[in-house]
């Protein structure tokens, strides 16, 4: 029975599992889980010479070939974060990386982050198709809630955080202490009664249909979820893709 006083009541929980090492396959991407040998000297090709993709991550540039391996090596088989690498279907190439983290299948949590995209997928299908990936196995494993955080000046992830369908839910002051730096976190969120409606939009964003013959979309996916979204980020005034 809810009682107003203690809040909802949630019936035969079950803590979902944490995160296997099995690869997500979808129409555009492959995602497989890290292995230093498989992926690292693609992942520094793909990276390279684009050091600001590592101003608000705790960690990089990487000077060399050899210390993104080592990097990757220290951490292909950690259990929080998990890590996992975008494969591009079209290239065969390796394209980005995306982890795991914060997992509390007590509580049913857990989060999306260390992102890292090359330029090259950056706005292209492969890379939303994997935040849809990682979203939907979090959701169908049995998890209540997917958090998305990053640093509060990091607009362009607070833009791709609303695009992709979570809810902003505020501002974490003096969260972290990252490179020397203090960082203010924001905090979005997608919860597992929204998910129905928002696999509903990514089936229709992902859609072939959706695509012209030189790969622009018909139906941008932030108009799609902002059908969904409980609560926009108010610092964002630009419109988004």
């Amino acid at each position: 029975m809810t009682d107003a006083r203690l809040g909802d009541p949630v019936p035969d929980w079950t803590p979902p599992p944490r995160p296997d090492q099995k690869a997500m396959m979808g129409r555009h991407v492959r995602l497989e889980p890290l292995e230093a040998e498989a992926h690292a000297f693609d992942l520094h090709a793909a990276f390279q010479g684009h050091d600001a993709l590592w101003d608000y991550m705790p960690y990089g540039p990487f000077a060399s070939a050899s210390a993104y391996h080592r990097w990757a090596r220290e951490r292909e088989t950690g259990q929080d974060p998990r890590f996992f690498v975008l494969r591009d279907m079209a290239s065969g190439k390796c394209g980005g990386i995306a982890s795991y983290l914060r997992i509390a299948p007590d509580a049913g949590s857990i989060e999306v982050g260390h992102i890292c995209i090359s330029p090259a997928m950056q706005r292209g299908i492969a890379a939303s198709e994997a935040m849809f990936l990682m979203m939907r196995w979090a959701f169908d494993a049995g998890y209540r809630r997917y958090e998305w955080k990053c640093n509060a000046l990091n607009l362009p992830s607070r833009r791709a955080a609303q695009r992709l369908g979570f809810s902003f839910e505020g501002i974490f002051r003096n969260h972290l202490v990252v490179k020397g730096r203090n960082r203010d976190s924001a905090w979005f969120s997608v919860i597992d009664r929204e998910w129905p409606a928002l696999q509903e939009a990514y089936a229709v964003w992902l859609s072939p249909g959706n695509f012209d013959p030189a790969g622009r979309q018909r139906e941008r996916l932030s108009d799609l979820t902002r059908l969904v979204r409980a609560v926009d980020d108010p610092m964002l005034r630009e419109a988004i893709a």
